[in-house]
């Protein structure tokens, strides 16, 4: 039986580590904090480079009632966060949400999100004539009261789509 624990253990650790590299648009260090009790919202932040200038136009997941675009700035020295309908992302620039003012909104969770689970997105990103495509990937869900600290980076998903 620890045999068993430990192969599923294993599996489950390169199953998050995993990579595909498929082309032109990678997603990396997708995440999401462990929600309270009665909690019904979450923020999620990533990273996302494209080799072409593209635009995140979008976001799902079935973890939740709805999800969106937001946006976080300083106004008269008060955090105020709003909806975008869209987030730019520049030609083979790694964009991460968090620190460039964005992040990704969950809406109406279905279920608490628990330390160690994963939750599924779809993000809706438009690329000069390809349109729209749509890009699966998973944001790890940590801690609610740990940080964000160096030993999360080596513990990314990659999800890339050539369009």
């Amino acid at each position: 039986m620890t045999n068993l624990l430990r192969f599923s253990g294993l599996l489950a650790a390169l199953f998050i580590s995993a990579s595909v590299y498929a082309g032109d648009i990678q997603v990396e260090n997708a995440w999401a904090r462990a929600t309270a009790p009665g909690q019904d919202a979450a923020s999620v932040d990533l990273t996302i480079t494209s080799k072409h200038a593209a635009t995140l136009v979008g976001v799902s997941s079935p973890v939740a009632g709805s999800a969106e675009l937001h946006s976080m700035v300083t106004e008269g020295g008060m955090m105020k966060m709003r909806e975008v309908k869209s987030i730019e992302l520049p030609a083979g620039k790694a964009m991460n949400l968090g620190e460039s003012g964005y992040h990704l909104m969950l809406n109406g969770l279905k279920a608490p999100l628990k330390a160690g689970d994963s939750v599924p997105l779809t993000l809706s990103i438009k690329s000069g004539k390809q349109g729209v495509v749509k890009v699966e990937t998973r944001a790890e869900v940590r801690s609610l009261t740990g940080t964000d600290d160096a030993s999360h980076q080596d513990e990314h998903q990659h999800m890339n789509m050539t369009y």
